[in-house]
């Protein structure tokens, strides 16, 4: 039967130590083979590991998740010492040594890689140093509460972007893929970490059309890989003195059952009221679930009828335009013919004010013809031509003022001059004499 079995040598010598890996069984043949550590060594250099094959397709390369913490280094140990222990594992970006405090940090290209780093050389012989191989703590990792059911880890990305570069953005889902409302979000740095924290809890950080926010906390880091070794417990006075009784149950009537019992009541007391406050909540929430959906209807409605009120102002203001400016051409096309009007009358007037000028002047031609010319030696002077051009230079140009040409007195000035032509009455103007003047 199994509980008879004996032990196989394999178990006798290596009793409960770790998972066989790479690593572990290329030692134990070496040792079984009796040869050296150094050769062990050796052995484990030559092994390589195809890179590519760890790389998932999409996946951020050395990120926070990539970093390990390396625990228990030897004193004077150099960032070349610890890049070539992980050189099989690739190059990394990042090595940080703590030579005092014996401790560092490297970061390498993916999670797979950190993963199968940290199983090879935890708990490994480092020059006569056993090392510590653990995930780094994330600092710029945030827990991200009270999400909405539609959202995504692009969404959730895209939101936290705005704070700085993100990393990773998972929407925590049940064993079913239902959303649990949790997710978390790792920033690159801490300074977008902190950015983000503040403005969540200052404001109402919301994701979707609900107007339902989100919280944001650090996020709480826990080991459930590894957990604690009994190697790496403190193991102080406390320690021992807790350790001296083995697991067991309580015997009933004793004292460790009596307190045992109190302890039990306390923590279903704990419990009650938990799932008591579990349940106002839920129905807080439903109740303002429902509130909050009567107050989306009502607000929509509001915002139809604003939105239809300004459309009307805007149709309004549309028509008073549409009216001003037909106000504007009609007075523009009055004002137009009140010009031309006045232009066109302007014109006439100045042709009616010319009309004397030019019968004044037909008149000076008519009596400079040859035939009205004057001597003047009866009067003493020199015989003259008869014409403007003799005329003196102070003169009047108007014939009438020198000459009258109406009445009697026309007439009788007329015989008086020596060779003039008898006088004759002025006819009136005829309509052939007002002819319109051409523009």
């Amino acid at each position: 039967m199994q509980g008879n079995r004996e032990p196989r040598p394999e178990e006798q010598s290596y009793g409960s130590a770790r998972p066989p890996g790479p690593l572990y069984q290329q030692n134990k043949g070496a040792n079984r083979n009796g040869q050296h550590a150094e050769n062990a060594k050796s052995t484990n250099a030559t092994l390589t590991i195809d890179l590519q094959t760890f790389k998932k397709p999409g996946e951020k390369t050395y990120t926070q998740r990539s970093r390990l913490y390396v625990g228990n280094l030897p004193m004077g140990v150099t960032e070349q010492e610890v890049e070539k222990l992980f050189s099989k594992y690739g190059k990394p970006a990042e090595i940080f040594i703590n030579k005092e405090r014996g401790f560092g940090f490297v970061r390498l290209e993916t999670r797979t890689l950190a993963e199968i780093a940290k199983a090879e050389l935890d708990d490994t012989n480092f020059k006569g140093r056993q090392l510590r191989v653990r995930f780094a703590t994330q600092g710029a990792a945030l827990t991200v509460k009270n999400l909405p059911q539609f959202i995504s880890n692009e969404l959730l990305e895209e939101a936290f972007s705005i704070f700085g570069q993100v990393e990773r953005a998972i929407v925590i889902v049940d064993d079913r893929g239902r959303p649990t409302g949790k997710g978390i979000v790792e920033f690159t740095s801490k300074a977008p970490a902190r950015k983000a924290l503040d403005r969540c809890a200052e404001g109402a950080f919301l994701l979707t059309a609900s107007p339902r926010p989100i919280t944001v906390e650090p996020m709480e880091q826990f080991d459930e890989d590894e957990g604690l070794p009994e190697k790496i417990i403190n193991k102080n006075q406390q320690f021992h003195k807790e350790r001296e009784q083995p697991p067991r149950f309580a015997q009933p009537g004793s004292f460790e059952y009596d307190f045992a019992l109190r302890w039990k009541a306390l923590l279903d007391m704990e419990k009650q009221q938990q799932s008591q406050v579990d349940r106002n909540i839920r129905e807080a929430r439903e109740k303002l679930e429902a509130e909050m959906t009567g107050a989306q209807h009502e607000h929509q409605v509001m915002l139809m009828r604003q939105d239809l009120l300004r459309r009307q102002e805007e149709l309004r203001r549309m028509e008073e335009k549409q009216e001003m400016q037909k106000r504007k051409q009609a007075e523009m096309r009055q004002e137009e013919e009140r010009r031309r009007n006045e232009e066109m009358a302007r014109r006439q007037q100045e042709g009616f004010q010319g009309f004397p000028e030019n019968r004044q002047q037909e008149m000076r031609m008519h009596m400079g013809g040859p035939g009205m010319g004057l001597n003047r030696s009866s009067m003493g002077g020199n015989p003259l031509n008869a014409g403007p051009q003799n005329m003196p230079a102070d003169s009047k140009p108007l014939m009438h003022n020198s000459f009258p040409m109406e009445g009697a007195g026309n007439s009788a000035m007329m015989g008086a001059m020596p060779g003039a032509m008898p006088g004759f009455p002025r006819a009136p103007p005829g309509p052939t004499d007002f002819k319109r003047p051409r523009f």
